[in-house]
């Protein structure tokens, strides 16, 4: 019997979506050695799964991707990793929704965090800002690549390589019961 692939996001019972390292990279446009130091280095630790010893697979929040991105881009812009770094733990501490009103405005060295169009303003006219990231575009632009990028259930370790299938079970599990069978 040949199963066609899931498209689109797979919710688990829990109702949250998981993306793998693969995805991130694609969605975010970064490469998976940089994914993979900045879990390892706590700058953007997988919310959803971390990776938990050998045969697991990180899985990341749609929020996690949106911080990755920002991260990206302000990597881009030359701040310092440290100066992302602060930047980054008081996100941390913010809702989703709460992100998507902040924009990001940095001078190469700081980075100043903005909730109005007001701030923004008083920031530029100050002669601080050089360039600026509107996380609410950020969400968007995450949206958009995942569109056409798998997702998968956040629900407990999934071996490396495995696929789920729509009746729940993986395909490698399937591969055995199918030998077993004959």
């Amino acid at each position: 019997m040949h199963e066609q692939p899931l498209e689109g996001p797979l919710v688990g019972e829990d109702g949250e979506v998981g993306y793998r390292g693969v995805t991130a990279c694609q969605a975010v446009g970064i490469s998976y050695r940089q994914l993979d130091y900045w879990a390892r280095t706590t700058l953007v630790v997988p919310s959803v799964r971390d990776a938990s010893g050998s045969g697991t697979q990180r899985l990341y929040s749609f929020r996690d991707l949106v911080v990755l991105k920002v991260v990206k881009r302000l990597l881009d812009a030359g701040v310092s990793l440290q100066n992302i770094r602060r930047a980054i733990e008081t996100l941390r501490s913010r809702g989703v929704d709460d992100l998507a009103e902040i924009t990001l405005i940095s001078d190469g060295t700081t980075v100043y965090e903005c909730r109005s169009p007001e701030e923004v303003v008083d920031l530029l006219q100050g002669g601080q800002g050089v360039f600026g990231i509107a996380i609410g575009g950020a969400f968007k632009e995450i949206q958009g690549s995942l569109s056409h990028l798998p997702a998968e259930p956040a629900t407990g370790p999934q071996p490396v390589g495995a696929v789920a299938a729509p009746d729940g079970n993986d395909e490698l599990a399937a591969r055995r019961a199918r030998r077993r069978a004959g």
